[in-house]
């Protein structure tokens, strides 16, 4: 991809099945050396969320979970198992509504189908949830990263979402450690000079998105991507705040509220 005047690598690297309690950064760094990859400073290592359940020990048995009245009722109107709709509740700030095997939630400020928990890439029975502090863990790999390599690098923690109206999972970032997520482009120009009024550029959710796009959702086992010369600002300041937007400023949300309490 050739961004600008930059040539953007993204360079998967395959691995076998993780087990539970397994050491992923050792994982990692393993298969970046058998890659015989040298790292740079401004690399970006995007983490596919499943192999972090893994890592902390996030993988949980629904069947065991008791479900409550209101995980039983979602349960029989979305078609889902009970003790895993209860793991969605349990994770979620919000519930909106759903279709058929998906629930809408709020979780850690951020609109995903069942907050994130998910029966794909998990074993018969249970299901994957994200990681108890992604921003935390996003460090933490990033720090020992920089250690072993010696290079300043940025980390992003990558699960799936939805966008309204389309079909089909896209990447999203729920953590990240390194790197300034987004680019304030407010009072710049466009090609025709415009003053640019609103406007900001998702960066961190631009990345995991190429991630994404190598990662898979099926049997790839590529739970890691290199992403090379990417068009970022690197910062040891945690920003998690910074790509976050409130309900009342969000165009979707705030749009379909004002809409349906205008039918009322």
């Amino acid at each position: 991809m050739v961004l600008g005047y930059r040539r953007v690598e993204a360079i998967p690297l395959k691995v076998r099945r993780i087990v539970e309690g397994e050491n992923v950064i050792e994982v990692l760094v393993e298969a970046i050396k058998r890659k015989r990859l040298k790292l740079y400073d401004g690399d970006v290592i995007a983490i596919a969320d499943k192999v972090l359940a893994f890592y902390e020990k996030r993988i949980v048995n629904y069947q065991n979970v008791h479900a409550s009245e209101k995980a039983l009722l979602l349960a029989k109107k979305y078609n889902l198992e009970p003790g895993f709709v209860q793991l969605v509740l349990d994770e979620s700030e919000k519930v909106f509504g759903g279709v058929e095997r998906a629930i809408l939630t709020l979780t850690r400020g951020i609109l995903m189908a069942n907050a994130g928990v998910d029966h794909k890439n998990a074993p018969p029975g249970k299901a994957a949830l994200w990681p108890k502090n992604p921003e935390l863990l996003a460090t933490k790999i990033r720090v020992e990263l920089e250690k072993r390599f010696g290079k300043k690098l940025a980390v992003i923690i990558v699960d799936s979402k939805v966008n309204p109206l389309r079909r089909g999972t896209v990447g999203i970032a729920i953590g990240f450690s390194g790197l300034v997520p987004v680019l304030d482009c407010r009072g710049e120009k466009d090609l025709f000079g415009n003053s640019l009024k609103i406007t900001f550029m998702n960066v961190v959710d631009d990345l995991a998105a190429m991630a994404h796009l190598l990662m898979g959702e099926t049997t790839e086992s590529i739970p890691f991507v290199l992403i090379r010369n990417a068009p970022i600002n690197l910062t040891e300041e945690d920003m998690s705040d910074k790509v976050r937007i409130s309900e009342e400023d969000c165009l979707i949300l705030n749009s379909l509220r004002e809409y349906y309490s205008s039918k009322d």
